[in-house]
């Protein structure tokens, strides 16, 4: 939190200008200040929020950034779904959560049953989760993937059923 309060006030300074990359996540310090302004505007407690245009996800404890790291989102197309697969937009509450050992009921078609390790649900068909294969781009059916460990250390340490979870827009 130091450093975006380091960046925001730099920027605040002019020493920085808004399309001066960051050194945090590769964001621009207009990116990282979204995601502080959004959580700053909800209420207190934990907040996990995903961020599809940037790819990133960032977990805030009342108001202050904890944890964050790159993610995927939802495709804007699935081939075998021939539609399109996008996360939903908005604020939801985790409703349930799996194990490090959680699995696809669904997906991929034809051969159900995909890891979606440390899967926490914020809707009976979404779920934040662990993958080795986390794209440069949003590629899931609709899941929010995150790096197994930090997933890990989402299920274990931070997400607890109710946490608030916002989506932001594409």
């Amino acid at each position: 939190m130091k450093r975006m309060t380091h960046l925001y006030a730099l920027l605040i300074a002019g020493v920085i200008g808004i399309n001066t990359p960051a050194l945090c996540h590769e964001t621009t310090p207009a990116q990282a200040l979204s995601g502080i302004q959004l959580a700053a505007n909800s209420n207190s407690g934990k907040v996990f929020i995903y961020n599809p245009k940037t790819l990133h996800w960032y977990a805030y404890d009342n108001g202050e950034l904890i944890r964050s790291g790159r993610g995927s989102g939802g495709a804007n197309y699935c081939p075998d779904l021939r539609r399109g697969c996008r996360t939903p937009s908005g604020t939801f509450h985790i409703i349930r959560k799996g194990s490090a050992h959680c699995r696809s009921s669904i997906y991929p078609l034809g051969k159900g049953g995909a890891r979606m390790d440390y899967c926490m649900f914020f809707s009976n068909y979404y779920a934040i989760h662990g993958s080795s294969d986390i794209k440069p781009y949003n590629a899931s059916h609709g899941c929010v993937r995150v790096h197994i460990h930090d997933a890990r250390w989402l299920s274990q340490h931070f997400i607890d059923i109710g946490t608030k979870v916002i989506i932001k827009p594409y």
